[in-house]
């Protein structure tokens, strides 16, 4: 959906809409919102809607708390669980300080100024994401349990496959809200789910990224179940992935495509502390199909970034370690000036991998750079690296590099 200012506040009127949420992310990529009347539309585009950020997560402290929420007219999307009548809507903003000023941990921002210094070079990148989770019974208090909801595996189907209705739903209040997913299908953790979606720009598929996780929370609980999008809710079960996949336009510059790679791969390690925050990241790389080394390869699935058989437009390149816990928007922010690095400094593309990382020998493992194996070590990772500095504010540089 693409509305004008106007058009969306035709479209309060026309369509019987009682509230509208304005929705942001904290540097970690939480959603938060809140929600305005519909006369309050006008105000929310001219001036902005004031909000108290001091207790959002790296949105500053009591001294420095107010914040401005400036709705985008094109990210009106309709939350179908909702009622018919009084409907409820959703838009995306951009935050500023009371002076007018970008803050500057609007990490949506941030990615909005990657894909125009793209654009400037004369690239674009488009996103589809792949996320995984879990669905767990609940107790008799209506709490998670880590009970998985079936113990069925890899794209198998009902009756084994519990979670095949709520995938249904999923797909269907997505594709209701503007979001196309590709496929679905089970995981082979018990329990575990995937739900694939179609590329778009940047800015829509994190966009999407985030609105997904809420609605896939929002049905699970409606059906009586919790999701789980954390790295590693199960021990000795494969954990949650975020792959990541990126093609570049022009489709027919396979020289570029081959820099991105390599800008990729370059700064991965450094990456690492905003694709996988937690400490729990760290206990699902290297095991059941996530990446622990450095590495590249046609296809094969254990290794760090995989290439797909495609050609032209279907061409991309798919990141395997980042985990749901990432925040969309810095992932997709990284992604792009990575590749810009790569592109702009002719990066050389290691040769390809082709070998299992599972069951390599350790004299075979000995020759690639790994991931970093812990929190700590990505964080030190972060700190150390000019690129990161460069693209990623101190500020948020700052939030991410010290325990939370």
């Amino acid at each position: 959906m693409d509305y004008s200012k106007e058009e969306v506040i035709q479209y309060a009127m026309e369509e019987d809409v009682k509230f509208i949420r304005l929705a942001f992310c904290d540097v970690f990529g939480k959603q938060k919102n809140i929600a305005i009347m519909p006369h309050e539309l006008g105000r929310a585009f001219d001036d902005g809607i004031a909000v108290d950020a001091s207790a959002i997560a790296g949105f500053g402290d009591e001294m420095y708390s107010d914040l401005l929420l400036h709705p985008e007219p094109d990210t009106l999307m309709p939350l179908p669980w909702r009622p018919e009548h009084g409907r409820v809507v959703q838009m995306f903003t951009s935050i500023t300080r009371p002076d007018g000023t970008p803050f500057v941990c609007d990490t949506r921002s941030l990615l909005k100024k990657a894909v125009a210094e793209a654009a400037d070079a004369g690239y674009e990148f488009t996103f589809g994401s792949e996320q995984e989770f879990y669905l767990f019974q609940l107790d008799d208090d209506g709490k998670a349990t880590k009970i998985p909801c079936d113990e069925a595996g890899y794209m198998d189907i009902a009756p084994d496959d519990n979670g095949e209705n709520i995938r249904r739903d999923i797909c269907l209040t997505l594709e209701q809200m503007g979001i196309y997913p590709e496929s679905s299908h089970h995981e082979e953790g018990p329990g575990q789910n995937e739900i694939d979606f179609r590329y778009a720009g940047a800015l829509k598929a994190a966009d999407d990224a985030v609105t997904f996780q809420r609605v896939v929370r929002t049905i699970a609980s409606r059906n009586g179940m919790a999701a789980d999008f954390s790295p590693k809710p199960l021990e000795g079960r494969p954990g949650n992935g975020f792959h990541i996949n990126m093609s570049l336009k022009p489709f027919d510059d396979t020289g570029a495509f081959s820099h991105m790679i390599a800008g990729i791969l370059g700064n991965a390690g450094a990456m690492s502390a905003f694709l996988n925050p937690t400490e729990d990241s760290y206990r699902r790389l290297g095991a059941n199909k996530a990446p622990m080394y450095i590495s590249w390869s046609e296809q094969n699935r254990s290794q760090l970034v995989r290439i797909p058989a495609a050609s032209g437009q279907y061409r991309r390149a798919e990141l395997r370690s980042p985990d749901p816990g990432a925040n969309p928007y810095l992932a997709f922010t990284l992604m792009i000036y990575a590749a810009l690095e790569g592109i702009r400094e002719q990066m050389v593309l290691c040769p390809p991998a082709d070998i299992n990382f599972y069951t390599a020998e350790e004299a075979v493992l000995s020759r690639f750079e790994k991931l970093p194996a812990s929190l700590r070590e990505a964080r030190d990772a972060a700190e150390a690296s000019e690129f990161i500095r460069r693209h990623i504010p101190e500020e948020i540089l700052s939030i991410y590099c010290k325990a939370h």
